[in-house]
């Protein structure tokens, strides 16, 4: 193979990745309007990620059977992402929620998308991927230009509406979403090229499911079922699309990319989602959100311009 041709394939394979990034963010999108919906057929939050982890897992052992190699998985593997990764899962799973309950939607979504600026910092030291001046500066703007799209949607009251203790505990918990968030990102980039993604996602689904059907009991909200038609074809919506399809696809881009432009990426998802408001629930977008949205788009259009334009001995 020349190089010409070596340099061609690796322009290609991280021109895929960057798309298959931003595909996953636009899946993540539709969680928001899904959730919303659910809400609105009355089922507790804190029951529906462990609903949507566990029909997961039932199509992953129905595949397992067809594919038995899925099950060989050493023992490193279990422990780094079984127990780390679904530690990582259960937690964004609770967290979120509690930052969605305490300091509104809007208000956790802008503290999650703090997560592109903490992996681009913290691939350097971990990972030993490059931290350049464009991409903290690219993770800067997707990061502010999240908070501005989803402060200037009509997703809920402002903080200013909302009482101390309920907003320091949903500030704590977007935090610790964002974190879980983080290391779940850097954790794929490292067990992905070495696993495959079936089995990453599969040891992820499996850890979380665990620690979730362990500690929502014991924090005194046992995972009930749905209680209507609607809301089962919603969580199976949410699990095929968020937890199954998304995670396949950004697994497909942090394998062929850096962890840093893959969270770029990614960031795509606040606009899809407050997009899908608009249309589906007469949400409006303030001048600001706007802008935000733009500034959104635009970080992502960036990124996606410097995977296409550096050159292979770059990487």
């Amino acid at each position: 193979m020349t190089t010409e041709t070596r340099n061609a394939a690796s322009h290609t394979t991280r021109l895929a990745g960057y798309l298959f990034a931003l595909s996953a963010g636009a899946v993540w999108g539709t969680t928001g309007p899904l959730s919303t919906a659910l809400y609105r057929e009355g089922e507790a939050i804190t029951g529906i990620g462990f609903w949507r982890l566990l029909i997961g897992l039932v199509g992953f052992l129905v595949y397992g059977l067809l594919h038995p190699g899925l099950f060989r998985i050493d023992r490193r593997a279990w422990l780094l992402v079984g127990l780390g990764g679904g530690a990582l899962v259960a937690l964004f799973e609770v967290a979120y929620q509690f930052g969605i309950a305490g300091a509104g939607v809007a208000g956790a979504a802008a503290l999650l998308y703090i997560a592109p600026v903490l992996v681009a910092i913290l691939a350097k030291p971990l990972l030993g991927e490059r931290l350049t001046a464009l991409r903290l500066a690219l993770a800067i703007v997707v990061m502010v230009g999240a908070a501005l799209t989803v402060r200037g949607g009509s997703h809920g009251a402002g903080p200013a509406a909302i009482p101390l203790p309920s907003l320091i505990e949903g500030v704590a918990g977007g935090l610790l979403a964002m974190l879980s968030y983080a290391g779940t990102t850097l954790l794929a980039r490292f067990a992905v090229p070495r696993y495959g993604a079936t089995q990453v996602l599969f040891l992820e689904i499996v850890g979380g499911v665990a620690v979730l059907a362990l500690v929502l009991p014991l924090a005194g909200h046992p995972p009930l079922p749905p209680h209507t038609t609607g809301a089962w074809t919603y969580v199976v919506l949410l699990s095929l699309g968020s937890v199954l399809a998304a995670n396949f696809l950004f697994f497909a881009g942090v394998r062929r990319i850096d962890a840093a432009p893959t969270a770029v990426a990614a960031t795509i998802e606040p606009v899809v989602g407050t997009l899908l408001a608009l249309l589906l629930f007469d949400q409006r977008l303030s001048p600001l959100g706007w802008l935000g949205l733009a500034m959104v788009v635009g970080g992502v259009a960036a990124g996606y311009l410097k995977e296409a334009q550096e050159r292979p001995d770059e990487t």
